[in-house]
């Protein structure tokens, strides 16, 4: 399961890159809902992340430099195989939402949350660099299987 979370993981790590390079290189034709969207993409792993670790999280919709994106998508990939190599799956973890519910999940479904709300996001991203006259990024998992 571990191997397979992993992989899960760098397929996200991955095409969160090649969207932020896309982004990068169309700056002028990209509008800010893309640039709020990928940055709440990655804001999203990190409190995921920071949820299970019990750290400070960024707030759901913040906006990063753009020129620290990369970085952040690094330490969340790292941060990310660091829980999935160290803890235990089946934990269950009790964090409040942006809104200040409480909620409790094992540490599987948040890691699994986080890697299908970034699909979620980067196919909303990729509707907007099409509107946008930018050629989208074919991200299926399929495709980086390929």
């Amino acid at each position: 399961m571990k191997e397979k979370l992993i992989d899960l993981f760098e397929y996200t790590n991955h095409f969160n890159l090649e969207m932020i390079k896309v982004i990068s290189e169309n700056r002028e034709l990209v509008d800010d809902k893309t640039i709020s969207l990928m940055n709440h993409t990655l804001n999203a792993q990190q409190i995921w992340n920071a949820r299970i670790l019990g750290e400070t999280t960024f707030e759901v919709w913040q906006i990063n430099p753009f020129e620290s994106l990369i970085e952040i998508n690094h330490k969340n990939f790292l941060k990310s195989i660091d829980i999935i190599s160290n803890l235990d799956f089946d934990k269950r973890i009790e964090y409040q939402n942006s809104r200040g519910t409480k909620f409790e999940n094992s540490i599987f479904e948040m890691l699994f949350h986080a890697v299908n709300h970034s699909t979620y996001h980067r196919g909303q991203i990729n509707a907007l660099l099409k509107q946008n006259g930018i050629t989208p990024i074919l991200t299926d998992y399929i495709f980086y299987k390929r």
